[in-house]
């Protein structure tokens, strides 16, 4: 008995088959090597982003002081002779640091010349040398040498951003002022220290008194009382969404509304957090308290999304286990499968958290934007974040705001990389693959 002939059309050519799986094999490596571009773009564009940030803000860690021999007669400081830190405070510091540089530079004769002179020096070069006396009072009836601050111009002058191969008149530092700056050079008394200021200054109208201190403590602020809300509501509106709450049209409206709350733009809490909170509430403007409670809320739906997860991710084992042995359902609850979530949901938080420390918008609407020179002592004092200060120094004209809105911005994202770097560890270091 011989076998029925298998119909052509069951049964192609191996040619045919070859052509389609090479086909297939080709369409392939083409994606992959899309994927691959797209990723490798990606990293340029950030590597160039982070370049230019760099390239443009290392140079605020840095200031330009300037060396000055400066008689100081106690006469004019404490001239009653009694040592105290109040009476050597209220000197005339300033008088005695524009003789300290017209003796450095007699030839400054006319009015305009002696302003161009004592512009060598920063707006407050004066503190600079009472801090020196009140921290060593011996310095008084002597002459000593005293390092102060340069003004904003001869900074961005010796960091070389200031060219000086251009006319006069394109430029700020005028040309007797370039050959003073060349005898103080020559002498080695123009010097640069790290810029300590900036970490210790809150903001100024004068580049080179401007810090981040401010902005600082106003963002650790905000960001505890936004912790304080948004954690336990998140935490426990997850926990009973997740493991308490009736499957029923109610609750679906509820999950709906959470998701479509993740995605709302920000600045449309921020308008919610002027109409309520400053506008019903009275509460003060420009505070962390209001601040923190703007962005609680825009925190809470993501919270609340990732803590989900994390309960759901527990296996369904832990659950009938302990009621097997039995656990009430709270018992169940917060005793097993708490814990267990616990990784996730802290993961989530801090990733929320960094969100929220990132944010502009919605602060801008509760007033944060105000320029504030004061470092905040409470909650309720006014304050501005980092991200608004790298707004208000973006806006500034003064050469010497770039590279501190740069700066500032390098120390914003170092703290958003060591925030997501504790998530990740905390993911790893605790994650249980079930």
């Amino acid at each position: 008995m011989t076998d029925s002939p298998v119909p052509m059309e069951l049964n192609p050519p191996l040619e045919i088959d070859k052509a389609l799986l090479k086909k297939r094999n080709a369409a392939e490596t083409r994606f992959k090597l899309y994927g691959l571009a797209a990723v490798l773009t990606a990293v340029l564009v950030l590597g160039l982003l982070l370049t230019s940030i760099v390239s443009k803000g290392y140079t605020a860690f840095e200031q330009t002081y300037i060396l000055l021999d400066v008689r100081l007669d106690q006469a004019t400081i404490d001239p009653k002779g009694t040592g105290r830190q109040e009476d050597l405070a209220a000197a005339s510091y300033r008088g005695i640091l524009r003789d300290a540089l017209k003796e450095q530079f007699p030839e400054a004769e006319s009015r305009n010349e002696k302003r161009s002179l004592y512009g060598l020096v920063g707006s407050a070069a004066e503190y600079d040398l009472r801090n020196a006396v009140l921290e060593n009072p011996k310095l008084v009836g002597t002459t000593a040498t005293i390092a102060v601050k340069a003004s904003d111009d001869v900074d961005s002058y010796i960091k070389g951003f200031i060219p000086r191969d251009v006319p006069q008149s394109d430029r700020k530092i005028k040309d007797q002022e370039l050959g003073w700056l060349d005898t103080l050079e020559a002498d080695d008394r123009v010097i640069k220290k790290f810029n300590i200021d900036f970490f210790t200054h809150a903001d100024s109208r004068e580049p080179e008194e401007a810090g981040i201190l401010g902005a600082v403590i106003g963002s650790l602020y905000t960001l505890a009382i936004t912790l304080a809300l948004c954690f336990p509501i998140g935490v426990l509106t997850a926990i009973y969404l997740e493991e308490f709450a009736p499957r029923n049209r109610w609750t679906d409206i509820i999950e709906v509304n959470i998701n479509n709350l993740a995605a709302v733009p920000s600045i449309v809490f921020g308008l919610l957090g002027l109409a309520i909170f400053l506008n019903f509430f009275g509460l003060p403007r420009s505070a962390p308290l209001v601040g923190g409670m703007v962005l609680a809320l825009m925190t809470l739906p993501t919270i609340i999304i990732a803590s989900r997860a994390a309960l759901k991710a527990v296996p369904p084992s832990i659950r009938e286990a302990a009621l097997g042995m039995g656990a009430s359902r709270m018992q169940t609850v917060f005793h097993h499968v708490f814990p267990l979530a616990m990784p996730g949901i802290l993961t989530g938080t801090i990733l929320g958290m960094a969100q929220a420390l990132g944010e502009t918008a919605p602060l801008l609407m509760i007033g944060m934007v105000a320029f504030i020179a004061d470092i905040p002592g409470s909650i309720n004092d006014a304050a501005t974040v980092l991200p608004v200060q790298i707004f208000l120094w973006a806006d500034s004209p003064e050469r010497g705001f770039v590279e501190k809105t740069s700066a500032a911005i390098m120390v914003l994202l170092a703290f958003l990389v060591v925030m997501n770097a504790i998530a990740v560890l905390l993911r790893k270091r605790f994650e249980r693959r079930w």
